[in-house]
């Protein structure tokens, strides 16, 4: 995929988005802009409408309002191919731990796309997948069973899946998730590492204000489908309206 390295990674402009079923729109009047090369962090409490925005972002859920851009090209037009070059970290993503899967033959399928249907591995896909281990701080693991790995362990192990495909763009939904304070910090540290030497964007979602990665850019504050605020990291995590909201949002 040609792009312009001027263009932004993303552009959604008065963006809507209704689930099949739904009326009331899950998302709306989203403005959104990223700029290549940056790490944005999207907070809010349950239900806020994050991980919807992220689906938006990748073509999964077609907006029904606005317009939206990944590398210049319209999401709607072109949400397959630019799924090409979009990593995507699900949340609660799962293997059962008696599943015969290696730690690396998960991150390899991440290549799938890159090798093609049923197409064998290449030695340079190998090389990929061992590099993207090494990156996250995972080689050690390569021949452990992928159910068998600790929480943090497994998490590592997804985001070396999505580097695995080379993207341009990287969407991660909550990834401290289930994760312990130590395993949390770990994964802070390591995409900020991974957003500085991959020069990958990342589009992040949480609802745990502390995990915030250093190197993010911006945090952007999503309630009840729409985005409130948004501004410097130490900014939003120490507002007392962000606070409030929170709180809001679990009760």
């Amino acid at each position: 995929m040609s792009a312009n390295t001027s263009d932004p990674a993303v552009v959604l402009r008065n963006i809507a988005a209704v689930y099949e079923g739904e009326r009331v729109p899950a998302i709306y009047d989203i403005n959104f802009t990223v700029k290549q090369g940056e790490l944005v962090s999207i907070i809010g409490p349950n239900g806020a409408g994050k991980t919807t925005l992220l689906e938006t972002i990748n073509g999964l859920l077609a907006y029904t309002a606005g317009q939206g851009y990944v590398f210049g090209k319209d999401i709607a037009v072109h949400s397959r191919m630019l799924r090409k070059h979009i990593g995507y970290v699900i949340q609660n993503f799962d293997i059962d731990a008696l599943a015969p899967f290696l730690a690396r033959d998960v991150v390899m399928s991440g290549r799938v796309g890159a090798i093609g249907p049923l197409r064998f591995p290449r030695p340079s896909d190998w090389h990929v997948v061992r590099d993207k281990m090494e990156l996250v701080g995972m080689s050690s693991f390569s021949s452990r069973p992928a159910g068998k790995l600790s929480g943090g362990e497994f998490q590592k192990l997804l985001l070396a899946r999505a580097l695995a495909q080379e993207p341009r763009l990287l969407l991660l939904d909550e990834p401290f998730s289930h994760l312990d304070i130590s395993a949390r910090r770990q994964m802070s540290e390591l995409l900020s590492r991974v957003n500085r030497t991959q020069e990958v964007t990342m589009v992040m979602v949480s609802h745990d204000l502390q995990s915030v990665p250093a190197a993010c850019s911006r945090v952007v504050v999503m309630d009840r489908g729409r985005i409130i605020m948004q501004g410097a990291r130490e900014e939003m995590i120490s507002s007392a309206a962000v606070a409030s909201i929170f709180r809001e949002g679990d009760t």
